[in-house]
């Protein structure tokens, strides 16, 4: 049972904002001080991406793991499917219903969006809440620019007319 009140627990969950959040905040400034550009929230791209690197053509997702369902199980039994808590997304026992529909959602649109933006030609990258705890941020954001300078090298060693081409795609919804 829930310790607080329903009108309590409804104003903490309206609180919640999707910008600027505490680990978007230490990504951002993880790869601003190690020398990564980036723009924020690109209304061009669909799913308006956290972080857009348009010199790697990748986008990076800071997801929150309890609002985008990180490591949920899911399960279809007959013609019901059922989620259940994982280690870092605990799902309410209060109107468990709304909340297994909105994760469920949020996971399909998160899927959907991915995929345009890699038919588009972008890279996505998505960094979880629970990876970004001080015990494995370091490691998490490491790896990050790993990935990101692997995508640079691998791009940049194509031959000059298919990396035009690429370029084309990769610009149809980036900001000059």
């Amino acid at each position: 049972m829930d310790k607080i009140s329903s009108e309590q627990r409804h104003k903490n969950m309206a609180a919640i904002h999707s910008k600027n959040t505490k680990p978007e905040m230490v990504v951002r400034k993880w790869l601003w001080a190690h020398g990564f550009r980036y723009r924020l929230n690109s209304p061009r791209l669909p799913g308006h991406p956290d972080l857009v690197l348009r010199k790697y053509c990748t986008c990076v997702f800071v997801n929150g793991c309890f609002w985008h369902g990180h490591l949920v199980n899911e399960r279809v039994t007959d013609t019901q499917l059922t989620i259940e808590s994982s280690e870092c997304c605990k799902i309410p026992s209060t109107n468990r219903a709304f909340w297994v529909k909105k994760i469920m959602r949020n996971r399909e649109r998160d899927k959907q969006t991915q995929q345009r933006l890699a038919q588009m030609g972008w890279h996505c990258i998505t960094v979880w809440e629970c990876q970004l705890t001080p015990k494995r941020r370091e490691q998490t954001l490491r790896s990050l620019a790993f990935t990101l300078n692997s995508i640079f090298i691998e791009d940049h060693t194509v031959p000059p007319a298919l990396r035009k081409q690429a370029k084309e795609q990769c610009d149809v919804a980036a900001e000059e």
